[in-house]
């Protein structure tokens, strides 16, 4: 089955030389033809190019695109979609002037959902995590990261990984799994870290590993929650099992945490809301994305990641949405991208970077996705028509997709 997509206004994020990712001032570069034309063949990008150039394709069904963008499919390398409930009254709990530690505090906050993940069935869950699946799917999203981590017992983090396994085997978007133990420590454990982290290492993630549940391990590197030496452990112990590190650090404090992540050649450190020279220094160094999370700066009322800092310095940055039901509810990329430009100062081009290319790479996936490339998968966004591509982020509360490709199919 053939596909081709003709008259296309602006066809971006065109790469035909594979990247891994852009960095720095190559950040603020989108690749584009105007007035194109792209071929998906067997689920896959196969030709693209001018108009004027467009070879004779006997039989491949026609999508007009006259007026409309064609991108990437977002890649959303953070997020949490696969829990039970949600955490409403917090939401309000915050608005009447708790803050994210008094509310954790009270019970509240990942040992909220833990409770409720661990008195929800699997199907239940799955159940309600495939729908905000489809949900991202239909925003845009081709790629994402799914973390466990309201389990933080053997149970419930197996129960998690099996859901997030089962949405892999059953829906076309790329799925990688994260093992999130380490989220939180559970109220048994708050006067015995080291105890937790026993049964991590030596009970959750051995079952884990025999079932082939994860890709990547995780931590809450954070004052209040895991500290360096204890994520330290955890990330030794992921190695041991083949999963490199994506860890979740400097949210709310700056703790050395970045330099231990990039010794451990973490594929990626999310949130950084706080990042310090040092920091950046060390990043330089790297091969370690820094992952920036604004629609969580955005709901919690939180620093917004030092985006132009960051570049301005030679770093890459990538873009995800953090989705979960504490302190991002969303999934909506479109809103990721489009808050970037708004309160980092990103520029639409910089911010596209960051949530296609840079996103596969947040993820392990740079070598399928992220950009127009003969041989990676057909994972497009069509446009409705507009004027240019920066009314994605300038119009951000309009929905501005007309379809979504994922894996050469509408979704």
């Amino acid at each position: 089955m053939k596909t081709l997509l003709i008259n296309i206004k602006e066809l971006l994020q065109v790469r035909p030389t594979p990247i891994d990712k852009v960095s720095g001032t190559d950040m603020a570069t989108l690749p584009a033809i105007q007035n194109a034309f792209l071929l998906i063949e067997n689920n896959l990008i196969s030709d693209f190019g001018k108009m004027e150039d467009l070879p004779k394709i006997p039989e491949a069904q026609i999508i007009d695109a006259t007026g409309k963008t064609v991108l990437p499919a977002w890649c959303d390398s953070h997020t949490h979609i696969v829990y039970a409930g949600n955490r409403v009254q917090e939401f309000v709990d915050r608005i009447n002037g708790l803050s994210y530690e008094e509310i954790a505090n009270r019970g509240g906050g990942i040992l909220n959902s833990a409770k409720k993940l661990n008195e929800t069935s699997e199907e239940e869950i799955y159940q309600q995590s495939k729908e905000r699946l489809e949900e991202v799917m239909k925003q845009g999203s081709g790629a994402v990261e799914i973390k466990s981590g309201y389990g933080l017992t053997v149970e419930g983090e197996l129960k998690m990984l099996r859901v997030i396994k089962k949405l892999k085997e059953n829906y076309p978007v790329a799925i990688k799994a994260t093992f999130l133990g380490a989220h939180a420590f559970p109220k048994e454990f708050k006067e015995n870290h080291s105890g937790y982290i026993d049964v991590i290492v030596n009970e959750m993630l051995p079952k884990i590993a025999a079932e082939n549940l994860a890709d990547y391990i995780d931590a809450f590197l954070e004052t209040g929650y895991f500290s360096v030496e204890e994520t330290e452990r955890i990330m030794e112990a992921g190695k041991k099992y083949g999963l490199p590190a994506k860890i979740h650090v400097n949210q709310f404090t700056a703790i050395n945490g970045i330099k231990a992540c990039v010794k451990h050649n973490a594929l990626s450190v999310d949130h950084l809301e706080i990042v310090t020279d040092e920091d950046i220094e060390i990043l330089k160094n790297s091969d370690t994305m820094p992952v920036a999370l604004p629609s969580c700066s955005y709901f919690i009322s939180i620093p917004y990641t030092p985006a132009r800092k960051m570049m301005e310095a030679g770093l890459p940055l990538a873009l995800a949405t953090d989705f979960n039901p504490g302190t991002t509810p969303s999934g909506n990329m479109n809103f990721v991208v489009a808050t970037a430009c708004i309160k980092m100062k990103m520029t639409p081009e910089e911010a596209i970077n960051a949530a296609t290319i840079n996103g596969a790479y947040a993820m392990g996936l740079s070598e399928t996705h992220g950009s127009i490339t003969k041989g990676k998968r057909a994972n497009l966004i069509i446009t409705k028509p507009i004027t240019s591509f920066y009314q994605l982020p300038y119009a951000f509360g309009t929905n501005l997709i007309e379809q979504v490709i994922i894996e050469g199919k509408l979704v």
